[in-house]
């Protein structure tokens, strides 16, 4: 478990760690990071994963004693699919995603497109959804920023009290290279996530220890301006590529 301070009110775990990688040969990895947070009396998901990561993120919300049906609300950094697929799952949690980020996703053109186009659809006439707008108090003591570029109405989470802070930066943010050198990779518009990582940045440097959850990588906690990785990395794959079932090759995807 990758231990994380309370902050605002709520208990934080990282259920799902993001894994700041890209796939060689078959299109989009999108291991994304999956938050909950429990306070206020509330539980929340911030971004919910794609389908494989579907009984992984049940499993782990049962391991804190959580059903699917207790979760009361969740908030959405933008629309792609590696980000809301499971959102259907949680029957009784309101549903929040910037109002203009919705409607920009349902006019994209199915091809080529990042969007979950079905699951965006269902959420545009479901009872669960709550559009939101940049700048208001989502929920007590966590306010939604917009951040362009990687979608044109990115939200981040910015979540504070008197003592911390913490920015759920989705994929404004994707990993720490992107923060330390404020360049956005796998974006719509590169000029444009410059600024907003570059914003970013700021609210993070502007008090020590702010921790930053980016969408793919681990934690990063603001120690004198560096970006120091919170928990251990925890990724790979097995593969059979003999005739022997039993015979598998692991893969671990680490720092080398």
């Amino acid at each position: 478990m990758t231990e994380i301070p309370s902050v605002g009110g709520y208990s934080i775990d990282l259920l799902i760690q993001g894994f700041p990688g890209k796939s060689l040969e078959n299109g989009g990895l999108g291991w994304s990071a999956i938050m909950l947070l429990r306070g206020h009396g509330r539980i929340v998901l911030i971004d919910t994963g794609s389908f494989s990561v579907r009984q992984v993120l049940l499993r782990r919300l049962r391991e804190r004693g959580i059903a699917r049906t207790d979760v009361t609300d969740i908030l959405l950094t933008h629309s792609h699919y590696d980000h809301v697929m499971n959102w259907n799952i949680f029957p009784n949690a309101r549903v929040a995603i910037s109002s203009d980020e919705l409607d920009w996703s349902l006019a994209q053109p199915i091809e080529g497109s990042l969007v979950a186009e079905l699951h965006m659809r269902e959420l545009a006439g479901s009872s669960q959804l709550r559009r939101i707008q940049p700048g208001e108090e989502t929920l007590p003591n966590i306010n939604s920023l917009e951040m362009p570029g990687h979608t044109p109405h990115h939200l981040i989470f910015l979540i504070e009290d008197s003592e911390a802070r913490l920015i759920v930066a989705g994929d404004a943010v994707k990993n720490r290279a992107e923060l330390m050198s404020s360049r956005g990779d796998l974006t719509m518009d590169a000029k444009v996530s410059g600024r907003s990582i570059a914003a970013v940045k700021t609210l993070w440097e502007e008090r020590p220890g702010t921790i930053l959850i980016a969408g793919h990588d681990l934690p990063m906690m603001n120690v004198e301006g560096s970006g120091k990785l919170i928990g251990t990395r925890r990724a790979g794959i097995t593969a059979r590529f003999s005739e022997a079932f039993d015979d598998e090759t692991k893969f671990v995807l680490s720092e080398s």
